[in-house]
């Protein structure tokens, strides 16, 4: 897939251009309508597909003190873009300065980089622009204006409920990963680097990889049965998520590690993404190490005899 990071770079690409255009955090099923719908279509008209999103999130920018936890940070949204067969990817950096900009004069952009622009596909409650003044509507004028078609894809339902990003990470929030699953069209995952730690699991008997998350958005704490991504091999095991109460100082940093099974290799700085199999049981304090030793032991257990019933 071509990462593009600018307007002008839309001009090395042959057109007619179809643009999906949206933040996509989460590329849930509702984005996924917006970008295989822009596809089908440049695929009709021999053109080029084309998803432009923005990062940071805009609301990152606009509203930080109320910014939702991201889903997707943008290294993950690249990946699963990609993953749904994308070729082109424009990539905005969105600051103060560009949502400044009028959506007269973003959409003026556009057409100016395209050779031509034929069609820009957005959700239908897609607004854009200075101040959120873009809507479909005058998106549609403007398309009138320019030349180039306008399509508004209809919100996607899941059980009777209109799939947002919003409705994800409540689920994910509450532990409905059924729920977010069915939502994204895909099991919910969390991508994130290994980073060194504290080396307690090791001393354990149960080495532990850390991982610095990209995404923000966590299910409860707790133990899971989990399954780990890195490179190309999966690896499975057992996870905690939480503040390590046993162990941790007065103000302790909530964590992911994991204990993966069959992994005999140093992966300090490698991308892992996980996902989460089965929730075992809360995070808990123990009266000392040894007695977390001891549960480490039956979660591992535990999880063993779960992975052997699974797929």
């Amino acid at each position: 897939m071509l990462v593009l990071r600018s307007i002008s770079d839309l001009a090395t690409l042959s057109g007619p251009l179809f643009l999906a255009i949206g933040v996509f955090d989460g590329v849930h099923l509702g984005h996924q309508a917006v970008i295989s719908t822009s596809a089908k279509h440049a695929k009709e008209a021999s053109g080029t597909a084309v998803v432009v999103t923005f990062d940071p999130h805009p609301v990152k920018v606009l509203r930080p003190d109320n910014a939702p936890h991201l889903l997707t940070a943008t290294q993950h949204k690249i990946a699963l873009i990609r993953d749904l067969g994308v070729a082109h990817l424009l990539v905005l950096h969105f600051d103060k300065a560009f949502a400044a900009t009028s959506p007269e004069d973003f959409v003026q952009q556009l057409v100016d980089g395209s050779k031509p622009l034929r069609e820009i596909c957005v959700g239908h409650e897609w607004s854009f622009g200075k101040g959120r003044a873009g809507n479909l509507a005058l998106l549609k004028k403007l398309g009138q204006i320019h030349g180039f078609n306008v399509i508004g894809v209809e919100a996607v339902k899941v059980n009777g409920e209109v799939v947002s990003s919003t409705a994800i990470r409540q689920a994910i929030e509450a532990g409905d990963l059924v729920k977010a699953t069915q939502m994204l069209g895909r099991e919910y995952t969390i991508l994130g680097t290994v980073v060194r730690g504290e080396q307690l699991g090791r001393k354990l008997g149960f080495p532990t990889a850390n991982l610095s998350a990209h995404s923000e958005q966590f299910p409860p704490n707790g133990v899971y049965v989990t399954e780990a991504r890195i490179g190309g091999a999966f690896y499975r095991g057992v996870a905690n998520l939480g503040f390590r109460p046993t162990v941790s100082a007065a103000k302790p940093e909530r964590l992911l590690e994991l204990h993966l099974f069959d992994l005999d290799r140093e992966i300090y700085g490698e991308e892992m993404e996980v996902r989460f199999l089965r929730y075992l049981r809360p995070e808990q304090k123990f009266a000392d190490v040894e007695a977390l030793k001891t549960q480490i032991a039956t979660d591992v257990r535990q999880a063993r005899e779960s992975l052997s019933i699974l797929p």
